[in-house]
């Protein structure tokens, strides 16, 4: 590990006394680190040393704990004017340039990737989302029938999918497993907007996306494009030809004896 060097904006003198006192920086670490014996086997060599400020030294030495390695323990000392003995300011634990450190932190609204969210867990929607806008129909006078048909039509909802949520919702799906670019869209010649199996989707969004209702098809019950295709497409049949009738064979080099019983009055 290289030892440390004071930066150019550093200016002050070092001082002697604050300097040459490594021993009581690294008894200071070692108490800091677990005391004499668990600690002394976490302190290794002493790496330098920088110059903080007026009779303000920090003194660095090297971690032997194996679950920090490339850590480099920091012990900070001064000494009032004029006295001859130095008083440990701090004892802290710094990541060198080849220590394992944590990730820089990301808010957990950032973290959540799409599949993370298991049973039970909520993921809330922020006010702003700009995915959503206000669904402006007012239903709370309205009588039953008309309910039942603001039901149907997907209306009376507080919030509704924004035109900018729908395109990024298209381009997504567009580019994903189910749309035209995947490798079996583009392996055979049958598309989605020609299959019986396809369910076009409501609103505007129908123009170019449906539901797959073929069980033995990949795209089953997943949104996919009018231009996705697969092989299970309903048009790809395939013409069987009739098996050829044997004719009828008959075997003339023998016959079989019927007996008859006669009747009664004969």
């Amino acid at each position: 590990m290289t030892p440390v060097k004071a930066p150019e904006s550093v200016r002050a003198k070092p001082d002697a006394i604050c300097v040459a006192a490594v021993e009581p920086a690294r008894e200071a670490a070692i108490a800091q680190a677990g005391g004499a014996r668990a600690g002394a086997a976490q302190v290794g060599e002493h790496l330098g040393h920088l110059v903080e400020g007026e009779r303000l030294v920090t003194h660095y030495f090297a971690s032997a704990h194996p679950g920090y390695r490339g850590w480099r323990w920091a012990v900070t000392l001064t000494r009032a004017s004029r006295a001859k003995t130095v008083t440990i300011n701090e004892v802290v634990m710094l990541p060198g340039d080849d220590s394992v450190v944590a990730p820089e932190w990301v808010p957990w609204s950032e973290r959540v990737q799409p599949g993370d969210l298991r049973p039970g867990d909520l993921f809330p929607t922020h006010p702003d989302d700009p995915r959503l806008e206000p669904g402006f129909t007012d239903t709370a006078d309205a009588p039953e029938d008309v309910l039942t048909v603001v039901e149907e039509l997907g209306l009376g909802r507080e919030r509704v999918l924004s035109q900018f949520g729908r395109e990024e919702a298209a381009e997504r799906w567009y580019a994903g497993d189910f749309g035209p670019a995947s490798p079996i869209a583009q392996a055979v010649p049958y598309k989605c907007h020609s299959c019986g199996y396809w369910i076009r989707l409501a609103d505007s969004l129908g123009q170019a996306f449906g539901v797959c209702a073929n069980e033995m098809a990949p795209g089953e019950a997943h949104v996919v494009a009018y231009d996705y295709g697969c092989g299970a497409h309903s048009d790809a049949t395939i013409d069987l030809a009739e098996p050829p009738t044997p004719d009828h064979a008959f075997d003339t080099t023998g016959y079989d004896t019927l007996e008859l019983a006669e009747q009664a009055g004969e």
